[in-house]
């Protein structure tokens, strides 16, 4: 069997942003839900998903934020979208899909720990995180666990991460470390640019590997100099930002396998909840219920 694990999060951001506008009986915007929950209906109709989890960043602040005063917050975020994040697992709940939301933690440290766990159970053919997000390149481990962006149906595996950023998987986090991750609020180093970091990683596997001499490096590398003595004098910056870009695989989690296998939606809570956003014809694509 295959297990995918969604990020919620940047499904409805995806919704938000790519759905049309939609306004419930009580006046309140909710375009993103019905996006959301069209999006996940999706999954399981058109792309066969049979054991799927669904992570949310209940609140966007976590642990992180303690650990480095510039990580990402909720500042900026519309207010329309904020106002649907309720209702985001609510409707996902409803859909019958097990719900993940994340406060102390964040969505994508319950993905990786999901990740992890489920490849290692014998019965698992394939983890698929559903997110482009490159943090979770990370968790990658050959073509076994993989993300997927389901918006350009581009299956990203253990050569594709290689491909792309010219590190292993395992080395991510220290490519985010010294390029950053604007995204995430982690500003990166001085000099450091996407090539040289890939180049000394590929080498050298992490930061901490990397010497401080250039003229011990044994790859040839432009501005060698430059960017050694940067790494030199912020090797405490870059080791925050690397656990700042290191993903948790301790997150708590209380389903097994058998747990997340979708068995329907929760009839009486989706039509409710469907009455409440003014989106009955939702029903209708629904494929089974869990009363069925």
């Amino acid at each position: 069997m295959n297990i995918h694990v969604v990020d919620g999060t940047y499904e409805l951001f995806r919704a938000y942003y790519g759905a049309p506008p939609a306004t419930a009986p009580d006046g309140r915007e909710v375009g993103a839900t019905r996006g959301l929950a069209r999006s996940l209906l999706s999954l399981l109709r058109k792309e066969g998903a049979t054991h799927v989890a669904v992570a949310f960043d209940h609140v966007i602040e976590s642990f992180r934020n303690e650990l480095f005063g510039g990580y990402k917050t909720g500042a900026g975020i519309d207010s329309e979208l904020w106002g649907q994040f309720g209702l985001a697992e609510q409707i996902t709940h409803a859909l019958g899909l097990v719900v993940w939301p994340m406060v102390e933690f964040e969505a994508d440290d319950v993905l990786a720990t999901a990740a992890r766990r489920f490849a290692q159970h014998g019965d698992v053919s394939r983890v698929l995180i559903c997110s482009p997000d490159k943090d979770l390149c990370q968790c990658v481990v050959g073509e076994r666990v993989v993300c997927v962006d389901r918006r350009r149906k581009k299956l990203v595996d253990e050569d594709a991460v290689r491909a792309k950023f010219g590190v292993a998987p395992a080395s991510m986090p220290d490519w985010l470390a010294l390029v950053g991750d604007a995204a995430d609020g982690i500003p990166g180093l001085p000099r450091w640019g996407a090539a040289s970091s890939a180049k000394l990683l590929a080498e050298y596997g992490s930061i901490e590997r990397i010497p401080d001499d250039p003229a011990c490096w044994t790859v040839g590398v432009r501005g060698a100099a430059a960017l050694a003595e940067s790494l030199k004098i912020r090797r405490d910056e870059a080791r925050l930002y690397k656990q700042l870009a290191t993903l948790r695989t301790d997150v708590p989690l209380k389903e097994s396998v058998a747990g997340l296998e979708w068995r329907g939606a929760r009839r009486a809570e989706l039509e409710a909840l469907c009455e409440r956003l003014g989106d009955r014809a939702l029903l209708a694509r629904v494929p089974r219920y869990d009363d069925d």
